[in-house]
């Protein structure tokens, strides 16, 4: 099944599409994606794929976490998140340890992004999160991301206290693909925990990241909106 899965992504490898995503991931010398290599794949048909390749074994999905092809890496995430609708228990622990495992290999945003939620973050939800506090100061950029973003499927409960915490620790990172992270969950915070959220704006609008302030208060009516943007003018060029 395995040989299968790799037959069909490279079946569908678009040369075009390929280069185009190769630009927009920064693999350039230097970029944070140096060195990454795509085939073309769209994420619909990505998903597609793993919906129906989900029952190869975890242990096996490590030649794709350790492919050089981001499509390979990418679908082989997809499936650990199809996996997670419906395992549970000693299974359920043992694929968050391999996902732990190779966080060396989620190593883009996108494939934090579609993974790290559903895997670790709905996995911790009647859990210890410290597990999360260790990733964020861990000094690695993926496993930074995957700290913060996990924290969705906590906000989607309604518990943004972690989601908090995390933002603090990370607020004054060095790499915007953090404060991104940053910003949107304290959007998806504000959403459910409105409260909380302006809360902690009022304590850093002023000092945060521009790009995390702005992502975080990118939905708020326009005279909130403004009132944080005005904070903004405080910040030291």
């Amino acid at each position: 099944m395995l040989e299968q899965l790799q037959n069909v992504l490279k079946s569908l490898a678009n040369p075009e599409r390929a280069t185009s995503s190769q630009r927009f991931f920064k693999t350039g010398k230097g970029q944070y994606g140096e060195g990454d290599v795509f085939l073309g794949l769209s994420n619909p048909q990505q998903w597609a794929i793993a919906k129906e390749f989900k029952g190869i074994e975890v242990e096996k999905l490590q030649v794709m976490l350790d492919s050089p092809y981001h499509e390979f890496r990418m679908t082989a995430l997809m499936i650990l998140v199809e996996k997670s609708k419906k395992i549970t228990g000693k299974d359920y622990e043992e694929m968050v340890d391999f996902y732990l495992k190779n966080v060396h290999n989620i190593n883009n945003w996108d494939l934090v992004d579609c993974s790290c939620r559903d895997v670790l973050g709905n996995y911790l939800l009647d859990k210890d999160r410290s597990i999360l506090y260790d990733l964020a100061r861990s000094g690695h950029l993926w496993s930074e991301r995957i700290a913060i973003v996990s924290t969705w499927a906590f906000i989607r409960q309604k518990q943004v206290s972690d989601t908090v915490y995390l933002a603090e620790i990370l607020l004054y990172h060095k790499h915007d693909l953090i404060h991104k992270a940053v910003g949107w969950m304290l959007r998806e915070a504000h959403k459910r925990q409105p409260e909380a959220i302006e809360e902690f704006l009022e304590t850093y609008a002023s000092t945060m990241p521009r790009t995390a302030l702005r992502y975080a208060i990118e939905r708020f009516e326009i005279k909130k909106k403004k009132y944080f943007m005005e904070k903004i003018k405080f910040q030291s060029k």
